[in-house]
């Protein structure tokens, strides 16, 4: 039986890749005075809505669709979050 299946994929940088949006947000902190802040990752949060016959499919479709899409998996890991 098909349902609706909502999930979040959280998309960042891998380690050891340089994160220059990262940078110039702990730069711009510091000028605020919040200088305690040693590093920021930066990355996206992308929430999706999709038919699948259940949790396991709708995992498999969208890992499939953060390998063809919506990650660059060359620089940037993934987190698939069923809701």
């Amino acid at each position: 039986m098909t349902a609706r299946i909502k999930a979040r994929v959280h998309v960042m940088l891998k380690d050891g890749v340089l994160d220059p949006q990262g940078e110039a947000v702990r730069h711009a902190l510091g000028t605020l005075g919040f200088s305690g802040v040693q590093s920021v990752r930066q990355g996206k949060v992308i929430e999706l809505e999709l038919d699948a016959d259940g949790p396991d499919q709708a995992r498999d479709e969208v890992k499939a669709m953060c390998e063809k899409l919506l990650a660059n998996t060359v620089i940037e890991k993934y987190d698939i979050e069923i809701l």
